[in-house]
């Protein structure tokens, strides 16, 4: 599949607020992802913009944006505040849909970190409308009661190193209702920089939104 994408800057209004965006399409699309990086993060993320390319070599657009505005992110509590990341999600979800290059595809979430727990909180507020969900060394932890509501499919992918996390994720895996799964990548920590180990937890993410992605 032809790993040209249409891809422009974009600027997403929420809150009165303009968060910066990369929207990128490839031809064909099966679906779109809108990732939500963790805390400390960006738009800019190297990790969240390989898994992205790489989603995109398999025919599924993409969404990288800040959650947050540079002045709001010198706040360091903003960064854990899962509602407000929450809802900008949201916002970006309903942005994104009156796009016309996105118009009809079906949407997903990837999230990073305290990301992890604003995609399930978003996910869990719009329902239907997000069809899969995945999470990359994430604090599903954190999303709260809602994490019970969310219907999206959810994928949860830890690193066998990152010990305290994988007991994070197992707490929150009991907790969805949802089909899931949680895979434990051999030899990764948190930030998931050892050899190969980036690239099998994309692998993962692009085969469960190929998955959930059938129109």
């Amino acid at each position: 599949m032809s790993t040209d994408s249409t891809q422009r800057t974009v600027t997403i209004r929420a809150d009165g607020e303009s968060l910066e965006g990369t929207l990128a399409i490839p031809p064909n699309a099966r679906g779109l992802v809108l990732f939500a990086h963790g805390s400390g993060s960006s738009r800019l993320s190297p990790r969240n913009n390989y898994v992205a390319q790489v989603l995109r070599s398999g025919g599924v657009g993409t969404l990288l944006f800040d959650l947050l505005s540079a002045e709001e992110d010198r706040d360091y509590a903003n960064r854990f505040a899962i509602g407000l990341l929450a809802e900008r999600l949201v916002a970006a979800t309903r942005w994104v849909r009156q796009e016309a290059e996105a118009a009809g595809l079906p949407l997903g979430y990837f999230g990073a970190s305290t990301g992890a727990a604003a995609a399930l909180r978003a996910a869990a507020q719009l329902g239907d409308g997000i069809k899969a969900v995945v999470s990359r060394g994430g604090r599903p932890d954190l999303t709260g009661p809602a994490i019970s509501r969310v219907t999206a499919p959810t994928l949860l992918i830890v690193g066998s190193l990152d010990d305290v996390v994988i007991g994070m994720n197992e707490t929150a895996y009991a907790e969805l209702r949802a089909e899931k799964q949680m895979v434990i990548v051999p030899g990764a920590t948190h930030l998931f920089e050892e050899p190969g180990t980036l690239e099998e937890a994309a692998r993962l993410a692009l085969a469960w939104f190929q998955r959930h992605f059938k129109k």
